[in-house]
Formats: C-alpha cells, sequence, structure tokens
C-alpha cells in the first residue's frame, strides 16, 4: 500500500460539487493531482462532462513520482474507481491520500481488474489440432490443382493422338482474344515503363559519364525481367480473371452439368484450348511488350542523353545476349500456363451465386500474380548464370 502523506493546504471537507474534476498543483517542491466532485456513472452521464474530464486525465504529465489527493471527492463509485486504476496503469501511486470508504472502492477494484495476460506460446497438440483444421484443406487444393495438370497431360496425349478431334476452333477464338486483343494495353504499358525507365536512369549514369551504360541497362532488365513480368501480370489481371469469370457463369447457368450429362470432357473442351492459347500467346506478347519499353527507352534515351536511335540499335545485340531472349521466351511460356491453369481451377471452384463468382475472379487474379512472381524468382535464381558477358 502506498504511503500517505497530507499536503499543507489540502481540503479538509469533501467537494460537494457535482461534475468531477482534476488538477494539478505544486506544494513543497512536490507535484500534487487533487481530484475533486462526483465521480459516479450519474456524473459522468453527460457527454460534455465526460469529455472533459478524459482530457483532464490525458493532459495530466507522465510521472510516476506525483502524489495523489482523493479526499475532496464526494462520491466515488467503480466507475470512477475505474478511471482512476486505469490512469495509475494497474499499480497504486507512491503517494496518495484518499477517505476510507474510497480506499475499500478501489481495493475492490484492484482487486477484481486484470490486466491482459501475454498470450502463451502454442504447445504442440495446439499445432496439431490447427493442422488438422487447416491441413486438409490445404491438401485438399494441391491434390485438385495436381489433379487439372495431370488432366491436362492427357488431354494433350489425346490431342496429338487424335488432333482431327481436337477442339481447334475454341483454340483460335481463345488464342485471339487473349493475344490479338491484348497487344494495345501491353503495347502502351510498355512504352510508358521504357520512356520512365530510360529517364530514371539517365539521371544517374550523367553523374558517372556513362550514358551509354543505358543500352546494357535497358536491355537485359527489359527483355529479361522487366517485359516478361509485365505483360504476365497484365494478362494475368486481364485473361486470367476472363478465364475464371468465363468458366464460373458456365456453372452459375449450370453448362458445365449440362456438358457432363452430354458426356463432353470439361478438361478436354474448356481447360485444354485455353491452356494452350495462353502457352502460345504469352512468349509473342512478352515479346511484344519488351520491344515497345525498348522503344520507348530509346526515345527516351535519345531525348535525354543523346543518344542515337541507329547507336541504340547497333549496340543493343551486343549488350544483351541472345539467351536471355530464349530465357524470357520460356519463362513467358510457363507464365500462360500457370495463369490459364489457375484461372480455370478457380472457375471449376465457383459455386452457383454470383457472390462465389465474384470471390473466384478476385483470388484468380491475386494467385495468378503470386505465382508469377515466385515462378520469376525460381528462375532467377536457376539461371543466374545464363545470358551475361564475360
Amino acid at each position: 500500500m502506498p504511503s500517505t502523506t497530507t499536503p499543507a493546504d489540502s481540503p479538509a471537507a469533501a467537494d460537494v460539487g457535482a461534475s468531477p474534476r482534476i488538477e494539478s498543483r505544486e506544494q513543497d517542491g512536490k507535484r500534487w493531482i487533487v481530484a475533486s466532485g462526483r465521480w459516479t456513472t450519474l456524473a459522468m452521464s453527460s457527454p460534455s462532462d465526460w469529455q472533459a474530464l478524459a482530457k483532464s486525465l490525458d493532459a495530466l504529465p507522465r510521472q510516476d513520482d506525483a502524489a495523489w489527493d482523493l479526499r475532496p471527492i464526494a462520491q466515488l463509485d467503480h466507475i470512477g474507481a475505474q478511471l482512476l486504476w486505469e490512469r495509475w496503469h494497474h499499480d497504486w501511486p507512491a503517494t496518495l491520500e484518499l477517505a476510507p470508504q474510497h480506499k475499500a472502492v478501489l481495493d475492490q477494484v484492484a482487486q477484481y481488474t486484470v490486466g491482459t495476460p501475454e498470450e502463451p506460446p502454442k504447445t504442440l497438440v495446439e499445432r496439431l489440432r490447427d493442422f488438422s483444421h487447416n491441413g486438409p484443406r490445404a491438401m485438399g487444393v494441391t491434390r485438385d490443382f495436381v489433379g487439372l495438370i495431370g488432366q491436362l497431360t492427357i488431354d494433350v496425349g489425346r490431342l496429338l493422338a487424335a488432333p482431327h478431334r481436337g477442339p481447334w476452333r475454341d483454340f483460335s477464338g481463345h488464342l485471339y482474344q487473349f493475344g490479338a486483343t491484348a497487344l494495345h494495353i501491353t503495347a502502351l504499358v510498355g512504352l510508358l515503363i521504357g520512356v520512365v525507365l530510360a529517364y530514371l536512369i539517365s539521371q544517374q549514369l550523367r553523374q558517372y559519364g556513362a550514358e551509354t551504360f543505358v543500352v546494357n541497362i535497358l536491355g537485359l532488365s527489359l527483355v529479361r525481367e522487366l517485359g516478361p513480368v509485365l505483360a504476365a501480370v497484365l494478362i494475368a489481371g486481364r485473361s486470367g480473371s476472363a478465364i475464371t469469370a468465363q468458366i464460373g457463369v458456365m456453372r452459375v447457368t449450370e453448362e458445365l452439368d449440362a456438358m457432363r450429362v452430354m458426356g463432353i470432357p470439361h478438361g478436354f473442351r474448356l481447360v485444354m484450348p485455353r491452356v494452350l492459347a495462353l502457352a502460345i500467346a504469352m512468349p509473342l506478347i512478352s515479346l511484344w511488350t519488351s520491344m515497345a519499353a525498348l522503344l520507348g527507352g530509346m526515345l527516351a534515351a535519345d531525348a535525354a542523353l543523346d543518344i542515337s536511335p541507329a547507336y541504340f540499335l547497333s549496340a543493343l545485340p551486343r549488350a544483351v545476349p541472345i539467351a536471355n531472349l530464349w530465357l524470357a521466351t520460356a519463362k513467358s511460356a510457363v507464365f500462360g500456363i500457370l495463369i490459364a491453369l489457375i484461372g480455370c481451377y478457380f472457375g471449376m471452384k465457383v459455386k452457383p451465386n454470383t457472390e462465389s463468382l465474384g470471390r473466384g475472379t478476385t483470388s484468380s487474379v491475386v494467385t495468378s500474380i503470386t505465382a508469377v512472381i515466385l515462378v520469376d524468382a525460381l528462375f532467377a535464381v536457376l539461371f543466374k548464370g545464363i545470358g551475361f558477358r564475360g
């Protein structure tokens, strides 16, 4: 229990004012905080009184050695005592003056008020219980996705065995939709990215007199990394969401059930044409985006560094070995297959309601972009020694 020291000028009688008040004063070189009024629920029921009291408590200095005088308080209930106890951070002040009836209320609040305990670390049993709840779902997703890849492999084998029975009309339609209709947006974004990169790089190279190296930096960054990744992100948001929405609408309208009743396999007619179309279109779109970005970088380098387009085009093959182009093409094909598979997977998982359709489309785009970034990082680690001049 804290020590009790009475200041010389502390009031002997309780303040009978209705509104709770608090003030700070200096006495004999010591700071005293004096509370007065009625600290009850009824007295603090007015919003203005409550806000004034809260502002007064917040304005008090953060000093642990301050002395408190609660004797002027006319009446104190558990709500007022709780306010004081919270202001004291669940610990008694070093110096405290109060009436016996107020001490009884504060003792009861201090006895039954418990701070938030720290959460103990999970035991092995709790971790196993959590895994038993979340593990089967993750394993189910992995199983279904691996099954989708296996079914795609079987369908491609069937196509190679009987090409005349393939869904070529669907394939050509998807190839046009995913590839040709995306050329304008990918070219525009690539052009702007090339311009921005060239201007940013030129600001740094000009300080060291190394303006000619803008060709090396732009060529390697755009052809090897930014071109394929930028195109894949755009296609994931544009075509990946379209794939999920198309198949999801077929689920909502029960077209998938009708196909199953008619004996038309979903994988052969829905999944395989889209995967093959994106596997072919994605490398071409990646090359197109890289070319547009290089064009923007070339124009910006001419304007910012006076590097002529003729020099840019002649130095580009020497700065960027052909291995980077093959690596970007292979990487883009993998991106296209992943985006199509993820879009088809989430489309197949859509439930026959519009809410599930929107949620599945969003999950498809997010998962596709995440998968593209992860696969690109894997390619960067596996082929870190390829495509650079010694």
